[in-house]
C-alpha cells in the first residue's frame, strides 16, 4: 500500500470522527434547546394547577403502586412507610417479596401487622408462584398495604406478579428502595388526565439522587449533597440526563426509556404486550420500546409523558465496584433491548420512533463508548506512526472538555432556575467544582463498565442482573 492510499484512508478515517463528534454536539445543543422550552411551558401551565383537586377527588382513577423486594431487610420498613405517606386518595401499596433469604417477610408482618389472606390473583401474566403467601395488615393504618411472598423470579416477574394482582386502573413500579414524595401520585397520573387526542400510555419523573440526605419516616427532611466525588458527579450526570435529555425528548414525544426507579403505565395496555420481559436485563426500556412498537403498529396516537419535577430518590452507588457493575448492567440491556426490536430502526413504518428515537440510541447510546474507543486506539496508532498534529489534537481535547464542563454548568442553571432541591450555602460551588473534575472521576468508569457490559453480553455466558448493594438512606 502505497503512501497515497494510506493518506486517503487516514483523511477518511478523520473526517469520519470529525462528523459523528460535530453531530453529537449538535444533538447535545438541540436537546437542550427544547428542553428549556419545554421546562418553562411545564411551569408556567402547572403553576395554575390545583393539585388538591386532584388529590381530594375519590373519582381519581386507581393506582397500584408495585415495588419487588428482594433482600431489602436494610430499609424495607422505611421505604414502605415512605411508599404508604402518599397524600393521593385511591392507590393501593403492593411488595412483592421475590424470594428474598434475608428477614423481609418477617419485618413486615411485625412492622405492619399482617396477616395471610385469600386473594383473587387474574393470573393474565406468566409468573413465578406464591411460597408463603399473599399478606394484608390488620391495622386500619395500613389497610392499602398487599404484600406478596412469591418463589425468586427476578424483578421483571416480580413485577409482572403484581400488575396480576392489581386491581387499579394504572400501574406505578417503583423500586422499593426509593423515597416517593406525597404529591408523587397526582402529578405522575396528570397526563393521564388531560383531555388530548393522543393516549398516553406510560409516564415517567426525575429521580434525585437521595445519598447523604436526611430522611425520617418515610419522609424526606433535608437535601445535602454527599461528601463522596464519585457520588456528586452521578448527581451531575442524572442531572444532565433527566433535565436536559430526556426532557427534550418527552417534548418530540420521542421518549425511549421510563427509569425503572419510577414509573407509571396504563395497566391495560402493558398486559396486552405481554408485560415485563423477564429476559432482559434492562426491563425498564423495553417495555417502553415494545408498548410503543404495539401502538404504532395498531396506529393509534400515543404519548409517553414526562414529569420533570424531582419526584423520586433513590440510593446511588458510593464506590466503583458497585457503580461498574450498576452500569455493566444498563448496557447490557440496552444492547438486548435494541436488538430485539432492531425492525424498529430506520423503519418508517414506526414514525419518529423508528426515523429519530431509534437511530439515536443506537448511535449515540449504543455505538459511543466503542466509537470513543476506536478513536483512543486509532490515536495511539497515529502517535506510533508519528503523524499526529499536535496543536490540533490538543485544541479538539480541549474543546471536547470545555464542551462537557460546559454542558453541565447547564444542567446546574436549569435546575437552580427551576426546581431548586440544593439550596445550601456553598452546595453550587461544590457542584461547579466537580463538574471540572467530572470528565476524569466518572467518565473513564462508566467506559469501562459499557466495554465490559458489551464484552459480557456477547462472551460471557453467565449474564447476571448485576450487583446493587444498599447501605440505607440516611436517617440522622
Amino acid at each position: 500500500m502505497d503512501s497515497s492510499t494510506v493518506k486517503i484512508i487516514l483523511l477518511t478515517i478523520h473526517y469520519l470522527f470529525f462528523i459523528y463528534a460535530f453531530t453529537v454536539i449538535a444533538s447535545y445543543i438541540f436537546l437542550a434547546v427544547i428542553s428549556a422550552i419545554e421546562s418553562i411551558q411545564y411551569i408556567k401551565k402547572n403553576s395554575f394547577v390545583n393539585y388538591n383537586e386532584i388529590l381530594a377527588s375519590t373519582v381519581s382513577p386507581s393506582i397500584s403502586i408495585i415495588a419487588p423486594a428482594y433482600n431489602e431487610s436494610l430499609n424495607i420498613i422505611e421505604n414502605v412507610r415512605s411508599l404508604l405517606s402518599s397524600h393521593y386518595v385511591n392507590y393501593d401499596v403492593i411488595i412483592v417479596n421475590d424470594g428474598s433469604k434475608d428477614n423481609s417477610l418477617e419485618l413486615l408482618i411485625e412492622a405492619y401487622d399482617l396477616v395471610e389472606v385469600n386473594y383473587l390473583i387474574n393470573e393474565q401474566l406468566k409468573t413465578k408462584p406464591l411460597r408463603e403467601g399473599i399478606f394484608k395488615s390488620t391495622n386500619p393504618a395500613f389497610e392499602k398495604l398487599i404484600v406478596v411472598d412469591k418463589e425468586n423470579g427476578g424483578k421483571a416477574d416480580a413485577l409482572n406478579f403484581g400488575i396480576n394482582i392489581s386491581k387499579s386502573k394504572y400501574v406505578a413500579c417503583i423500586d422499593v428502595d426509593c423515597l416517593l414524595l406525597e404529591d408523587s401520585l397526582q402529578k405522575m397520573i396528570k397526563p393521564f388526565l388531560e383531555v388530548t387526542d393522543e393516549k398516553v400510555i406510560a409516564s415517567g419523573g426525575v429521580i434525585r439522587i437521595a445519598n447523604s440526605c436526611i430522611i425520617k419516616e418515610g419522609k424526606l427532611l433535608d437535601v445535602n449533597v454527599p461528601k463522596k466525588l464519585i457520588e456528586v458527579a452521578q448527581i451531575l450526570e442524572y442531572l444532565r440526563s433527566f433535565l436536559l435529555g430526556r426532557m427534550a425528548w418527552s417534548r418530540l414525544n420521542g421518549l425511549l426509556v421510563i427509569s425503572g426507579a419510577f414509573g407509571m403505565f396504563d395497566k391495560k395496555i402493558a398486559i396486552e404486550v405481554g408485560g415485563y420481559d423477564t429476559n432482559t436485563v434492562g426491563e425498564d426500556m423495553e417495555i417502553i420500546v415494545r408498548m410503543r412498537g404495539y401502538m404504532e403498529e395498531k396506529k393509534v396516537k400515543y404519548k409517553v409523558a414526562y414529569i420533570p419535577d424531582p419526584l423520586c430518590w433513590t440510593e446511588a452507588p458510593d464506590n466503583y465496584k458497585i457503580l461498574i457493575s450498576q452500569r455493566n448492567r444498563w448496557t447490557r440491556g440496552t444492547i438486548e433491548t435494541l436488538r430485539k426490536h432492531r425492525k424498529i430502526g430506520f423503519n418508517p413504518k414506526y414514525n419518529l420512533f423508528g426515523m429519530l428515537s431509534y437511530p439515536y440510541w443506537f448511535f449515540f447510546e449504543r455505538l459511543a463508548p466503542i466509537i470513543e474507543v476506536v478513536g483512543i486506539l486509532y490515536f495511539l496508532i497515529l502517535i506510533a506512526l508519528k503523524n499526529v498534529r499536535w496543536e490540533y489534537a490538543l485544541a479538539f481535547f480541549i474543546l471536547a472538555y470545555l464542551f462537557s464542563v460546559m454542558f453541565t454548568i447547564i444542567a446546574i442553571f436549569s435546575e437552580e432556575l427551576t426546581f431548586h432541591q440544593y439550596k445550601k450555602k456553598g452546595t453550587g460551588f461544590k457542584l461547579l467544582l466537580v463538574t471540572l473534575l467530572e470528565p476524569f472521576i466518572l467518565h473513564p468508569f462508566i467506559l469501562y463498565a459499557a466495554l465490559r457490559g458489551n464484552f459480557d453480553y456477547y462472551f460471557n455466558k453467565k449474564k447476571k442482573w448485576g450487583e446493587m448493594t444498599r447501605k440505607g438512606l440516611s436517617k440522622k
